[in-house]
């Protein structure tokens, strides 16, 4: 373990911590009449406007300390398994912030030919210690009351279809643009940042909602919800199942001669971990493989897999005292965008993602590379997000499916004339390490009036950076004139999107196109190439996986 992953890691690892105690019980109430679905603009009930508006608890005085969302989803499933139970209060423990803050929001893809739209819903996790209790679970008293840092942030992508699941975790230290972000409650505008910058730094420009935009200005992928969730739901969750079965190759002990670690005290071989133990491994740097986040990331994944088998296994808990204790913790340990602000709608959302078998989840990491002591995205990455923004799936059962998508979709937009459509050409060939190649705006859009689109024209204002060459359009009435536009240059189905950073059809000529008259087309389909093996995929179902253990925590 080299110094720099120890000192970028060293404000990780916290105090021990005892769960949280029961709360009080309740009277159930019936859902409230009118509740809106998933994608609804239903209210939560009287209960929930007055536990935001009481001044009873700060809009986000729940946003604790430092947690794992791998368990995000399988709290959201247990927090659906209460239905109808303190339908109200449940609302009202509910707390939620805008969806995106950005100025720059990714349009939702275009459906495929069953009219069905993939979901894609990113989880944040914040090390803040904005409360006494807090601050006993996460460790470092001299941090209680600072900015909180969105230390655990993973993106999950459901298909279309629905027939499968994919996860992105992205590293807290990774280098990024933070989009400009306007705070909704007080009006505050945080300038986009100058340079790169850690991404765990976008929760604290507004709120989740710039951590969410910071993701679409990476990824290019359209982002429908957020949820944040701290430790509470972790200890609950675990205890009302029994336990999450995890492995380690070795006896590991989480502490070093200077006290840091999480504690974590396991024998060789496989265990279930409830409580503060289940804590401790979603925490756990020190002892696993290199002691890095990217260590801590892959046990995270393991841990999610473990715990989504258990839950379809016991798909009931038998005890009502342990589903109101459930239900209760889940709902106080959630922050949420206003699509997902009551229990009906997370039941929505559950019942999508129960959709999917374990075998078809796919958990995977950002691929990156070190800068000094932060690591940053690498053309992997920006593979990996392509397969997300097509929905192609990370198991490698997609092979082929963007052609077959095309050769069934095609475009129900008829295509101007061509002489009639007109189109902005831009020079998108820029990249980190090549200044853009001069005039190939206005070479590219030559080409397109030598084919007799006569109202091309070159946009010479500057230059942009795109991996690959790409046709834009804003709305659906241009899908066709798009369309029509990469078949007369020879691009793939793929390269025409759809975004709300255009006004009409515009062509950006990309980094794989920078020099000639003619395109030659990467591959087709990139589910051909699948998913890049520095994205260090792990099957949902595999119940074999196991953390290495490193020598230095052995006893």
């Amino acid at each position: 373990m080299t110094q720099n992953t120890v000192q970028r890691n060293e404000t990780l690892d916290g105090d021990r911590s005892e769960p949280a105690a029961d709360g009080p019980p309740f009277e159930a109430d019936a859902p409230a009449a009118g509740d809106a679905p998933l994608d609804g603009g239903g209210d939560g009930g009287a209960g929930a406007d007055a536990a935001r508006h009481d001044g009873s608890r700060p809009r986000r005085g729940r946003r604790a300390l430092r947690w794992s969302a791998t368990v995000l989803a399988v709290l959201i499933l247990g927090t659906a398994g209460a239905g109808c139970l303190y339908y109200r209060h449940l609302n009202g423990n509910i707390q939620k912030d805008e969806l995106n803050l950005g100025d720059n929001k990714v349009a939702e893809p275009t459906p495929n030919a069953a009219g069905q739209t993939p979901l894609n819903i990113l989880l944040i996790g914040s090390d803040a210690r904005d409360t006494e209790e807090n601050r006993k679970l996460g460790g470092a008293r001299e941090t209680f009351g600072s900015t909180p840092l969105a230390d655990v942030q993973m993106l999950v992508h459901l298909s279309a279809d629905r027939t499968n699941m994919s996860v992105i975790s992205m590293p807290r230290d990774t280098l990024v643009h933070i989009p400009k972000c306007t705070d909704p409650d007080d009006g505050k505008v945080y300038p986009a940042s100058d340079g790169r910058v850690m991404t765990n730094q976008s929760l604290g420009h507004g709120g989740p909602g710039c951590t969410v935009a910071t993701w679409e200005h990476l990824t290019g992928i359209h982002i429908d919800h957020f949820v944040m969730v701290d430790f509470a739901g972790v200890v609950s969750m675990a205890d009302a199942i029994g336990g999450v079965p995890v492995c380690v190759d070795a006896n590991i002990h989480s502490r070093d001669s200077a006290g840091h670690g999480s504690g974590l005290k396991l024998e060789k071989g496989t265990h279930p971990v409830k409580g503060e133990q289940a804590l401790q491994w979603l925490r756990t740097r020190y002892g696993f493989e290199d002691g890095s986040d990217l260590a801590r990331a892959k046990a995270q994944h393991m841990y999610m897999n473990s715990m989504v088998r258990e839950l379809r296994e016991n798909a009931t808990l038998s005890s009502p005292n342990k589903l109101r204790r459930l239900a209760e913790k889940a709902t106080e340990a959630l922050t949420v965008d206003p699509g997902l602000d009551t229990v009906k709608k997370l039941y929505d959302l559950s019942t999508e993602l129960r959709k999917v078998e374990p075998k078809r989840i796919t958990m995977t990491t950002m691929p990156n590379r070190y800068v000094g002591a932060r690591v940053e995205p690498t053309q992997d990455a920006e593979k990996l997000f392509r397969l997300v923004r097509e929905d192609i799936a990370l198991d490698g059962r997609d092979k082929g499916k963007k052609r077959a998508q095309a050769a069934e979709k095609g475009s129900g937009d008829p295509a101007a004339p061509d002489a009639e459509l007109p189109v902005q050409v831009r020079n998108g060939t820029r990249t980190d390490t090549l200044a853009a190649a001069r005039g190939r705006a206005g070479t590219v859009a030559g080409l397109l009036v030598e084919k007799g689109f006569a109202r091309a024209f070159a946009d010479r204002d500057g230059s942009l950076s795109e991996e690959r060459t790409v046709v834009r359009y804003p709305s659906a009435d241009l899908e066709g004139d798009a369309r029509r536009i990469a078949t007369a240059l020879g691009l793939p189905p793929g390269s025409v999107q759809r975004s709300t950073d255009v006004s009409g059809v515009t062509l950006v000529v990309g980094a794989d196109w920078r020099e000639g008259t003619v395109y030659k087309a990467p591959e087709d389909d990139p589910a051909d190439e699948g998913t890049p093996e520095s994205a260090e995929a792990l099957n949902g179902a595999d119940e074999k996986a196991c953390m290495r253990v490193n020598p230095a925590f052995t006893w």
